[in-house]
């Protein structure tokens, strides 16, 4: 199991308003370690975390998915599934998920090196989203790889992989849009906890050998999806 399971239980004190919310992030955010690297690329358990609703049924299903850092290869999977623990409220969705979540990697033997989170890290407008705030939890090292820019704005990056742009709110860089395929639409990196942004694209083009996002997502996404189906 991992070394210390008790940071991967949900807190006791939950927030259950949104004005309850705001505050955690807002006590929380000054917590966010910005630098570190995690483990080099291609070495280390990166875990990948996923989540999938059944609006009509009130579940959350989540996913952890752990890959060999060097190979890509699945070594462990594991999945919960329960009632969701927050309405939707945008810039808050880390409430609704990091339980399930929190959940799901509490049932894998293998310690994450890095945590792969299909969503938002400092690219947030409390610069505190899931990636963060599951960070801080846990102690472990995160970032976060959205599929969209949120509310941010940015340049388009060059057409080569590897190309990226500034993600911006105002004047300060909150991630990079990052070119993992050639001339394929960019994904957007941010960082979560102890993981710098340079580190944090290196780790999201060695994930994502192959596709438009990292190995880890993909996966992680389908394994999620399944758990729901099945539940």
């Amino acid at each position: 199991m991992i070394e210390h399971p008790a940071a991967l239980r949900r807190p006791e004190d939950w927030p259950a308003t949104e004005a309850e919310a705001v505050a955690v992030q807002d006590r929380l955010r000054g917590l966010v370690e910005r630098d570190g690297c995690g483990p080099v690329p291609a070495d280390g358990t990166v875990v990948g975390v996923d989540v999938a609703y059944d609006d009509d049924r009130d579940l959350v299903a989540a996913a952890a998915v752990a890959l060999d850092g060097r190979t890509l290869e699945v070594v462990e999977t594991a999945t919960a599934v329960g009632r969701v623990a927050f309405p939707y409220v945008p810039g808050l969705l880390a409430f609704r998920e990091i339980p399930a979540v929190l959940e799901a990697l509490e049932r894998l033997r293998h310690t994450p090196d890095l945590v792969v989170c299909d969503g938002y890290g400092i690219a947030h407008p409390r610069r505190f989203g899931l990636a963060s705030h599951l960070g801080v939890l846990t102690g472990l090292a995160t970032i976060g790889v959205a599929k969209n820019p949120f509310t941010f704005r940015f340049d388009a990056p060059g057409p080569r992989r590897g190309d990226w742009a500034p993600l911006l709110d105002g004047d300060e860089e909150v991630g990079r849009a990052l070119r993992t395929r050639d001339g394929v639409k960019p994904v957007f990196v941010s960082v979560g906890h102890r993981v710098g942004l340079p580190d944090a694209c290196a780790h999201t083009l060695w994930l994502a050998r192959d596709y438009r996002l990292p190995e880890t997502t993909r996966r992680a996404d389908a394994l999620c999806r399944q758990a729901l189906r099945a539940s």
